[in-house]
């Protein structure tokens, strides 16, 4: 019998190697991980996010012999691409591995071991309320044997084998450790998931086959879930990347503790990740943006994702971009699901109505010495959402603002025949050749069609029909921010300022943005409107109207129009409604608009 080899230290490479070994194992069972995920929210994403943390490594990292080297890039990787709880206390873990290390290429039994502990305290300082029975316990459990260990094992494979059983055992303890658990007869699944990580290294270092790793690849998350009523206590599942100098992880932690719960924070003093629910998401970002660069942001809306799991009311899921301008309220109701577009201010970015308000995008529009700009989804951003809509609904149709304006619809489009294809569910997604209010008027008659019961097949035909009977007519008191948004040459700009011109502002049968009329005072070019509208109503009868407005200051002036508007057509407004912010870098300060949809 060939005799086991001892494995006494290790160097870069096998550590990298164990690292995808341990990954492989993880995208093997994120499902079930998904599936026992109670804790702190059914969300039924555990096992989804420990397996992106551990993607982002093996995307990354290009592995050297130097152990340090190794390492530093493995806990900077871990940091850049960790999501959710347990993803971000994985990765301040690994990062507290890294920082110990010695500038060594091999690293001892005896050294990792002290550094696997040590490691852990930096987990738990990544914790602004540290919760016993959970992946933290089962780190600490399994820190505390390789450290009493060290000295009474022969090399890395039993060191590993025999830590390995009390995290298991561990593990076993979290059901009677916290009440939710043990009310589903669930082990934590943070805590689950790394006891399978754990597991594939073990196996890596047992038989070193290499090839077996060359299949790795991660799963998609399913809908799949321990079926749970939990009140969700905060709204927004909320992550950041930032960088900067002399960050302080506790001072952060004082800033926005007030703003919710479940904070975890990693990183080191130039490059943070941070996790938090909390019902204030742009509030948080509005502190991390005062002295720091945010790299990248993620927000889940849980009380919605919540909804759509225990409440869903039609088998047609309703998807948009954020250039829908729709109240929240509505949304809700109909069960709307948008793909937002991203707003970027110097080297900062945010995401449009979630993690920046419309009083926040023009306090920066005044005073940043920066001129916010826009990007449109990305493909990646539309599988997600494609991918998560086919695990709840039967079909899906979507609405994109204008593909004359943003390549918002391209991605919509190529992401829905991909996912279409991959699932064999129908996915209509539609450019609907305009924007802001009368897209929002176009969602919501789609919205109550579906209400009523009709079919995919039977709404289709409809929508094209509804997109060639809208209209939008929005009164700018300048053009300067379509200039500088680039939707205005600037010399027609130039020439519109010297004459005081007032422009107003629609979008043609294409969808291109273009200067329908204008006048030469803010309240003749208002009347005009009025006046367009009162020919309209005569030739046509209007279906539905609403009206917009940008900064708060308009708010009364909107409700006015909204009752000028009443009076010509006889209908109140189906809303009143803020002008989304991602639209106000063109549309700008003072900027009101009415959009109308005919029957």
């Amino acid at each position: 019998m060939e005799k086991r080899r001892k494995i006494v230290e290790i160097d870069g490479k096998n550590f990298y190697y164990s690292f995808l070994a341990g990954s492989k194992n993880l995208f093997d069972n994120q499902n079930f991980v998904n599936k026992i995920n109670v804790f702190p929210i059914p969300d039924a994403d555990t096992g989804t996010n420990l397996a992106s943390t551990f993607q982002s490594i093996i995307d990354n990292v290009i592995p050297s012999n130097h152990i340090k080297n190794t390492a530093d890039a493995i806990a900077d990787a871990a940091i850049v691409g960790a999501r959710g709880n347990s993803g971000i206390i994985l990765a301040q873990f690994l990062f507290g591995f890294s920082n110990e290390l010695a500038d060594s290429e091999y690293l001892s039994l005896n050294n990792f071991a002290q550094h696997i502990k040590k490691a852990v305290t930096y987990a738990y300082e990544s914790i602004a309320n540290p919760i016993e029975g959970t992946m933290i316990t089962v780190l600490k459990d399994w820190g505390d044997s390789i450290y009493m260990l060290k000295d009474s094992v022969e090399d890395f494979i039993e060191l590993l084998n025999r830590s390995y059983q009390r995290a298991k055992e561990s593990l076993a303890e979290t059901t009677q450790k916290l009440k939710i658990l043990e009310k589903y007869n669930v082990v934590d699944a943070g805590a689950q998931g790394f006891v399978f990580f754990l597991e594939g290294m073990i196996n890596y270092f047992k038989d070193g086959n290499l090839k077996k790793l060359a299949t790795i690849r991660n799963l998609s998350k399913t809908d799949i879930f321990i079926d749970t009523h939990e009140e969700v206590t905060y709204r927004y599942c909320t992550e950041a990347l930032f960088s900067g100098e002399n960050l302080n992880k506790e001072l952060f932690i004082k800033q926005i503790e007030k703003l919710g719960d479940s904070i975890v924070i990693a990183g080191s003093s130039k490059k943070i990740r941070l996790h938090i629910h909390t019902d204030q998401a742009a509030e948080v970002f509005r502190i991390i943006a005062k002295d720091t660069t945010i790299l990248s942001q993620k927000v889940d809306d849980m009380v919605f994702q919540n909804d759509i799991q225990h409440n869903r009311k039609w088998n047609i899921a309703l998807a948009t971009d954020s250039c829908a301008d729709i109240p929240q309220a509505l949304i809700e109701k109909y069960q709307i699901h948008s793909v937002p577009l991203t707003l970027h201010v110097g080297k900062n970015q945010y995401i449009d109505k979630i993690t920046i308000t419309p009083t926040q995008f023009y306090d920066i529009l005044r005073t940043s010495p920066y001129y916010p700009t826009s990007s449109q989804p990305g493909k990646k951003e539309f599988l997600n959402k494609y991918l998560y809509l086919t695990s709840h609904y039967e079909s899906i149709i979507a609405i994109n603002l204008s593909a004359k304006l943003s390549s918002t619809y391209n991605n919509s489009f190529m992401a829905a025949h991909v996912i279409s294809h991959q699932t064999g569910k129908q996915i209509s997604v539609f450019d609907c050749k305009t924007l802001s209010g009368t897209q929002g008027l176009l969602l919501l008659r789609i919205a109550k069609a579906i209400e009523t019961g009709l079919q995919h097949a039977e709404i289709l035909p409809k929508i094209d029909e509804w997109i060639g009977k809208t209209k939008l007519f929005v009164n700018v008191k300048t053009l300067k921010y379509f200039i500088k948004g680039g939707r205005v040459s600037p010399l027609k700009g130039f020439i519109s300022n010297i004459l005081n011109v007032k422009p107003i502002v629609s979008v043609d049968q294409e969808g291109n943005a273009i200067v329908f009329n204008k006048s030469f005072s803010r309240k003749a070019s208002i009347n005009k409107t009025l006046s367009f509208l009162k020919q309209y109503s005569k030739e046509k009868e209007i279906h539905s109207f609403c009206i917009l407005y940008a900064n708060k200051e308009e708010e009364e002036n909107a409700k006015l129009y909204a009752r000028k508007v009443t009076t010509i057509i006889g209908k109140q407004p189906e809303y009143i409604e803020s002008i989304s912010p991602v639209i106000g870098v063109s549309a700008g300060i003072g900027t009101i608009a009415v959009a109308i949809m005919f029957e």
